[in-house]
């Protein structure tokens, strides 16, 4: 009876290593998928929330090496919104919303075409408190969060894009 159960628990394994998945990030900084993604420059954004989601990419993605061209340049337009959703007997507003929404091109700069448009976003919550310090204050981190987050959501598409498109010529 153990010996059956054994080769149940097993058994998925094997055939999970013949679905023809493969990781990602195989061969690590080295490896093809790092590489391309070290070969994209990220256009200035608007804004402070620009800003973070500029820094937090090239934190990801990594510079583009001394004496090479970048490969693509990823464009990003950003929607940032604050939203009052829940409201108190005196009309003051209890509950806000803030909403970073992003739409990202990535353009092969050699081609001169967008070979990836797509949307990214999240959004958070944040009570409003009776001091307008704490309040502002917790605008300000969500919007860092959110910033992580988006910048998180490109860096995932792109790593998909580079991981299934042949490398450089």
């Amino acid at each position: 009876m153990k010996r059956h159960l054994t080769l149940v628990a097993l058994l998925p394994m094997a055939l999970l290593g013949s679905c023809g998945l493969k990781p990602l990030y195989s061969g690590g900084s080295s490896g093809p998928v790092a590489q391309a993604l070290g070969q994209v420059e990220v256009a200035p954004i608007e804004g402070k929330a620009g800003w973070l989601v500029t820094n937090a990419l090239r934190d990801r993605l990594g510079a583009v090496p001394a004496g090479q061209t970048a490969r693509y340049r990823l464009q990003i337009k950003l929607d940032d919104e604050i939203t009052g959703l829940a409201i108190r007997r005196d009309d003051s507003v209890a509950r806000e919303r803030r909403t970073l929404r992003a739409r990202y091109q990535l353009v092969e700069l050699d081609k001169g075409g967008v070979v990836l448009d797509a949307t990214a976003g999240s959004d958070a919550g944040i009570d409003v408190v009776g001091s307008d310090y704490a309040t502002i204050a917790a605008e300000s981190t969500a919007l860092e969060r959110l910033s992580e987050r988006v910048a998180d959501q490109i860096l995932m598409r792109l790593a998909v894009y580079v991981g299934r498109t042949p490398t450089a010529p």
